[in-house]
């Protein structure tokens, strides 16, 4: 599968890839520590969100919940709106979840409070694929185990210049290049490669340790062909009630759908408005869902500080609205 020729020119590219990674990786805090539940918050964290939001998010909840413990003792609640602003809500749910079986006792099917040290034995815990349970078994506890990512994939696709490669040829490309003796650090150095230099529109190829080993590098744009992925509108009515203070009105939803346990004016597909004044129209783009949110407002004797619960983003974009109305 390895283009990179037998086992002394796969030897040289390791080694220089790893030469390149401990010059040029960035310096984040979850790389000074061995312990996988900092390690496992920053790739839960980072799963959907930039590196450079994703530090901000890590420090306030790592701050909060250093250990899983104090995580499982803390409520749903609290966690959403620490993570308030990170998106994708559905992680945060799952992360507490995780949390409170890793600290439930072996009895009542838990772990007595430690993670799984195996990639197998992470991939059983809520929300932990085959890419998460791979980064923090490696990272953590030196599991010869490699990583498939977004950017180990489009590293992958450009040195074997495959365009459409499949997540099998990925994991098989990645099993075979893997550096045994220090695979978590490996995986970090083809992850990094992928984020830094090997990037998806301006790649610097003239930087890249491995360039030499690229079938695609006359033109890498070209590898990996982009996915073609269809959003699917959803049209919703949200009727925001605010008291004479500018406090809202505010419920939390259930526990399906999109804005799942978060709080928030009252949303949905149909609602009754016709007591109320139409404000206007705010447009929210998921990464699966391109949302329309058409926007009414009326009036409340007392309504709460939405300081003390957890608001996504699109929630926030609709008081925003309405109060500048």
């Amino acid at each position: 599968m390895s283009r990179w020729g037998g086992r002394l020119s796969q030897d040289i590219h390791q080694a220089s890839l790893m030469a390149w990674f401990a010059e040029h990786q960035r310096d984040l805090p979850w790389r000074n520590t061995k312990d996988p539940w900092p390690i496992l918050l920053s790739e839960i964290l980072l799963q959907q969100t930039q590196v450079s939001r994703g530090i901000v998010f890590w420090q306030r909840l790592f701050e909060r919940y250093p250990t899983v413990q104090d995580m499982a003792v803390s409520t749903e609640e609290e966690v959403l709106l620490l993570w308030q602003g990170a998106g994708y809500y559905s992680r945060a749910r799952r992360l507490f979840q995780l949390a409170k079986l890793v600290c439930a006792p072996i009895s009542e099917g838990g772990y007595n409070g430690h993670l799984p040290v195996t990639g197998a034995g992470l991939q059983s815990l809520p929300g932990i694929g085959p890419y998460t349970a791979a980064a923090v078994a490696s990272i953590a506890h030196g599991e010869s185990i490699a990583c498939v990512d977004g950017n180990v994939r489009r590293v992958m696709a450009r040195q074997m210049a495959n365009a459409t490669p499949t997540t099998k040829e990925v994991q098989e490309w990645a099993d075979t290049v893997l550096w045994t003796k220090d695979a978590g650090n490996w995986n970090q150095a083809v992850m990094e490669l992928g984020a830094t230099v090997c990037t998806p529109q301006k790649p610097r190829c003239g930087g890249c340790p491995i360039a030499s080993s690229c079938e695609g590098a006359s033109s890498p744009l070209r590898f990996p062909a982009p996915k073609v992925r269809a959003k699917k509108r959803l049209d919703l009515m949200c009727i925001v009630l605010l008291d004479p203070d500018g406090r809202p009105h505010l419920v939390q939803r259930g526990n399906d759908g999109i804005l799942a346990s978060m709080w928030g004016p009252q949303m949905a597909e149909q609602l009754d408005v016709t007591s109320y004044e139409y404000v206007g129209e705010v447009h929210h783009v998921l990464s699966h869902r391109d949302l329309h949110v058409r926007i009414w407002k009326g009036s409340i004797d007392q309504g709460m500080d939405e300081g003390n619960v957890p608001l996504s983003s699109l929630d926030q974009k609709v008081l925003k609205r309405v109060r500048e109305n």
